[in-house]
C-alpha cells in the first residue's frame, strides 16, 4: 500500500497538568495523502475513570492501541482492586509502543500524587512533563502553548490555553482542523467537554468553530 491511501490523524494533540489534574485536547482531522479524509475522529480516548490518551499516527493503529491499552488497565485494576498510576500506564503504553506502532501518544491522568501528563514516542520512551503537543501541528500549538502555560491554571484556564494553542495549529497545518475534543481528569474521575461549551468558548475567545 502506498504511504499515501494510508489513513492517518495528521494531528495536533495537547496535554497540560493543572492545578487539580489534567486537559487532554486534539482537533477532529484525518488526512489520506493530501486528503481530508475524515472530519469527525475521535483522538482523545479515556482509558479508565482516572486515566486517558491522545493519539497522532496511522488511525489503524491507534484504535488497536486504545482497545488493548483499556483492556489491559481493567485487567490491572480488577486484579490489584486498586486504579492503575498514571506513571504504571506510561510505562505499559511505552512498552507496547516498541511492538511497531506508527504512533505518538500523549498519557494523562490522576492518581494519588496528583495529575501527571507523559508524551510517549514511536521508540517506546516516555517523559514527563508540565505540557506538551503531539502531531504534525504540535510545532505550531507549541509556541503557543509557551506563551500561555502556566503553574497551577484552573480548569477554565487550561481549555482557553488548549482552545489557543489548537487554533494556532488549524491555522497552520493542513492536517489539523474540523473541530476540537477537550478532556478533563480529576478527582471526580474522567470529563468529556461537551462540544457546545468549546463552541461557545472558542467564540468568546474570537476563534472560528470548527474551522
Amino acid at each position: 500500500m502506498n504511504n499515501e491511501d494510508i489513513l492517518k490523524t495528521g494531528t495536533t494533540t495537547i496535554g497540560l497538568k493543572i492545578k487539580d489534574g489534567v486537559v487532554l485536547a486534539s482537533d477532529q482531522r484525518a488526512t489520506m495523502g493530501n486528503i481530508i479524509a475524515h472530519s469527525n475522529v475521535q483522538k482523545v480516548y479515556p482509558l479508565a475513570d482516572n486515566l486517558g490518551m491522545t493519539i497522532a499516527g496511522v488511525v489503524g493503529d491507534a484504535q488497536l492501541m486504545v482497545r488493548f491499552i483499556q483492556s489491559e488497565i481493567l485487567i490491572y485494576s480488577m486484579k490489584r482492586g486498586s486504579p492503575m498510576s498514571v506513571n504504571a500506564a506510561a510505562t505499559l503504553v511505552g512498552n507496547v509502543m516498541r511492538n511497531g506502532f506508527y504512533l505518538g501518544l500523549i498519557v494523562g491522568g490522576y492518581d494519588s500524587t496528583g495529575g501527571h501528563i507523559f508524551s510517549v514516542d514511536g521508540a517506546g520512551g516516555y517523559i514527563e512533563d508540565k505540557y506538551t503537543s503531539i502531531g504534525s501541528g504540535s510545532t505550531f500549538a507549541m509556541g503557543s502553548l509557551e506563551a500561555s502555560y502556566k503553574e497551577n491554571m484552573t480548569k477554565k484556564e487550561a481549555i482557553d490555553v488548549a482552545i489557543t494553542a489548537l487554533n494556532s495549529s488549524r491555522r497552520r497545518d493542513s492536517a489539523s482542523g474540523d473541530g476540537m475534543i477537550i478532556s478533563y481528569i480529576g478527582p471526580k474521575g474522567y470529563e468529556e467537554i461537551p462540544q457546545d461549551q468549546i463552541r461557545a468558548r472558542c467564540e468568546e475567545l474570537g476563534y472560528r468553530y470548527p474551522n
